[in-house]
């Protein structure tokens, strides 16, 4: 009978610090950023009900399956899923370890940007035309879509930063580094991003601009693609399916409500987001206003949203250089500490597999993803290589990597009863049948539908008129190589004393007795 226990871990302080770590990595760009658009495109305020029918149906149920993984088997992806099953499921779990590896490298560029712009909003540097500034003299970006290596000091150096502080943070460990950074970050954002709210929603014209948010299209509801986009919404923001949360819930102790810190972190992310929402809009009504332009043309998303629409909306009113130190030091806190978790999926797989030191660990995986990132983000064709990426890992490296987990687990190994329990066991609510339903039968066929989906639309319409070269390396070349490299790395050999396989029920009798205490 194999030992059911494992060598002694890192944990967390307490489940208070969990759930702010946990919040730090949901709590991201992509709330900021991204949802209020996604929001407006879909409908403005009918968007409300396909997102907490998503966030009820997909979102919280996988999210507590990731961890049950982390926390049952007490591990980083891999050999949680190698634990859990056999040999060659170890490879999903390295899947999604290469997956926080890709985003590591290019969400260092965007934390670098976000920082220059926090210092830019005390002096307005991008003058008339913040479109042309972003582009121009800041990112410098090249004329053609290519592979350069012309580096953009202004961005080498912030981004440099960025990773030094990452690896600072991750070396120190569980509790003196990633909980006591999410203690102070997330508290501070949360300050932070209230005041600039307010500041917002006082602005001239900022009515119009929440009119347009909340406006309710219910015709939108009967858009197959509105659903879709709001699944999709739900599994980027909530940080579920490609490792990070079954990461840190391995770091929680035995005895802890899984159910009861889900809820928290799975309704304070969706409150920020819908928080983010009435900020952005309302300042976005300002600059409707101002501007003369409709909303149309003022909303954007992603970079747009944040380096252009946003400085334009700073350069029109008298107290624009607080508004732009409260969103970019907003923007600075939210992505670090989302960086943090990314790069810690990775640190923690390594730690597993080669059974090395946290400090070990962390310069072992982190110089090597500084140095790619490095190489060939702050360069004048940086930006390129981050849109191809970033389009094409969140959708078939994020999505497509959750999809196979949750067959391997569901119906291949069939684990979910078991996983079922061990949730229940644990925790404050139960979900019984209805959460095997979910993530057995809807949330596979949810994801199926949105990667069939974009398969099609990537292969009937290139993305971004790229060069068909670009996209085959840094879009489906890339994509393929993460399955090989996860293959690779599933059978390279375990550290000896690694237990890579647990006996079940003596497993659950382990949990049975530390409950019963």
């Amino acid at each position: 009978m194999s030992e059911p226990t494992v060598a002694k871990r890192e944990t967390f302080n307490s489940r208070n610090v969990f759930i702010l770590a946990a919040i730090g990595s949901a709590v991201g760009l992509g709330n900021i950023w991204r949802f209020p658009y996604v929001a407006y495109t879909n409908g403005g305020g009918a968007f409300v009900i396909p997102y907490l029918v998503a966030l009820l149906t997909a979102g919280i149920p996988l999210l507590f399956f990731d961890y049950a993984l982390g926390h049952r088997y007490r591990a980083a992806p891999p050999l949680a899923l190698r634990r859990a099953g056999k040999k060659w499921t170890e490879v999903f779990g390295w899947w999604q370890v290469l997956v926080c590896f890709v985003i590591a490298v290019y969400y260092a560029a965007i934390l670098a940007w976000a920082a220059m712009y926090f210092f830019f909003s005390f002096t307005e540097a991008w003058g008339d035309d913040p479109g042309a500034f972003l582009m121009g003299e800041f990112l410098q970006v090249a004329d053609t879509p290519t592979v350069g290596f012309d580096f953009v000091p202004q961005v080498a150096i912030p981004m440099a930063v960025v990773w030094i502080l990452t690896i600072g943070v991750i070396a120190l460990g569980v509790k003196k580094g990633i909980a006591r950074a999410n203690t102070v970050m997330i508290p501070l954002l949360t300050v932070m991003f209230i005041i600039l709210v307010i500041q917002a929603v006082t602005l001239p014209g900022a009515m119009d601009g929440l009119n347009a948010f909340f406006t309710p299209n219910w015709a939108a509801l009967g858009d197959p693609g509105v659903w879709a986009a709001a699944y999709g919404q739900i599994f980027f923001s909530l940080s579920v399916g490609f490792g990070i949360m079954i990461t840190y819930s391995s770091y929680l102790r035995r005895r802890t409500n899984l159910s009861g810190s889900g809820l928290v972190v799975a309704f304070a992310n969706s409150g920020f987001e819908l928080l983010a929402g009435i900020g952005v809009f309302a300042a976005l009504g300002f600059l409707m206003q101002a501007t003369g332009q409709p909303m149309e043309e003022v909303a954007a998303g992603g970079i747009g949203l944040a380096f252009i629409a946003f400085p334009s909306i700073v350069s029109s009113t008298t107290f624009g250089p607080l508004l732009g130190a409260l969103f970019f030091a907003s923007l600075v806190f939210a992505g670090f500490t989302s960086m943090i978790s990314i790069v810690e999926v990775v640190v923690s797989a390594i730690q597993d597999k080669l059974g090395l030191g946290r400090v070990q660990a962390t310069l072992a995986v982190s110089l090597p993803m500084a140095l790619v990132s490095m190489l060939l983000l702050p360069t004048t064709t940086g930006l390129y290589f981050l849109d191809i990426t970033d389009e094409f890992i969140n959708k078939f490296g994020i999505l497509l990597g959750a999809f196979a987990m949750v067959i391997v687990v569901a119906w291949i190994l069939r684990k979910l009863p078991l996983l079922q329990r061990h949730v229940d066991r644990v925790s404050s609510v139960s979900f019984g049948r209805l959460w095997l339903a979910l993530v057995g039968i809807f949330v596979p066929g949810i994801l199926g539908y949105i990667l069939i989906n974009e398969v099609i639309t990537k292969v009937t319409a290139p993305y971004g008129d790229y060069p068909l070269g670009m996209l085959g390396v840094f879009g489906w070349g890339m994509s393929a190589l993460l399955v090989i490299v996860a293959a690779a790395l599933a059978f390279t050999p375990w550290k000896k004393a690694t237990i890579t396989h647990v006996d079940e029920d003596a497993l659950d009798a382990k949990y049975e007795e530390i409950m019963a205490k």
